[in-house]
């Protein structure tokens, strides 16, 4: 995906920079990096060693912004404004944005009841403003507004930054999917096995259906001669046409004698 290019140029610009930075110089750099336009994934900037010293410094307060960014939602920072540095308005639009991308995770149809509280936005208008100009433009979702259903229908979401001990859920997930997908492979191949069965049986009575029609028609055509020799059945059987000529033979060597 385009984002996903996008983004991991970005990530490689600023854990570069990330890196040859400390204290308040780390400060301004992660005020940056969770205002940019372009960037909805922190664990790699999280993960730099410069970064991580910051922890039990008197910036240590940037790492949980940091780390909010990364797994949290709008909510998340409401309840935790007093312990967490004030957000500019491009902080609070990107926190939102991860806000609509985590709602994603969970259900691809998302209520306009729900993100209205979740995004807390006053009005519908507002709202649909929001999910077209921030989310669908900036190509992290994609989607289908129903206005009279009040509701989002998600077709694609942006992944964000996996959260500790999500990675053993998500391998438990994947191995599920394989033993289903597994399962679904054995049907469908007992399926085709029924149907080339149900295929070689439908040819074999198509044939001896066959057989049994050139059958009654020969009785039919020796009925309505007056015979009584049904000699050509066995060389219809056999798929030979001589009984026929055998039979009209004979009577003619009858008639002679």
């Amino acid at each position: 995906m385009e984002i996903e290019q996008k983004q991991a140029q970005v990530i490689e610009h600023f854990v570069k920079q990330a890196s040859t930075l400390q204290g308040s110089s780390l400060v301004s750099l992660i005020v940056q990096v969770t205002s940019h336009s372009s960037l909805f994934a922190f664990s790699e900037i999280l993960a730099v060693p410069s970064v991580l010293e910051l922890q039990g410094t008197d910036y240590a307060v940037y790492i949980d912004l940091l780390r909010l960014f990364a797994h949290g939602t709008w909510s998340d920072y409401k309840s935790n404004a007093s312990l967490l540095p004030p957000l500019t308005p491009d902080q609070i639009t990107k926190l939102k944005q991860l806000t609509v991308l985590s709602l994603a995770e969970i259900n691809k149809v998302l209520s306009y009841d729900q993100l209205l509280e979740q995004l807390d936005l006053s009005n519908v208008r507002e709202l649909e403003d929001f999910l077209i100009n921030e989310c669908m433009y900036a190509g992290i979702v994609k989607g289908k507004l129903d206005h009279l259903r009040r509701s989002f229908e998600v077709q694609f979401a942006a992944g964000r930054d996996l959260r500790p001990g999500q990675l053993g859920n998500i391998i438990q997930t994947l191995d599920d999917w394989l033993n289903t997908t597994d399962n679904v492979l054995l049907t469908i191949e007992e399926k085709i096995k029924w149907a080339d069965k149900k295929c070689a049986l439908n040819t074999i009575h198509q044939k001896q259906k066959a057989v049994k029609d050139k059958v009654d028609e020969v009785k039919k055509s020796l009925f309505n001669r007056g015979g009584r020799d049904f000699q050509a059945l066995d060389d219809v059987l056999f798929g030979e046409t001589a009984g026929l000529m055998d039979y009209e033979e004979d009577r003619t060597r009858t008639k002679r004698a």
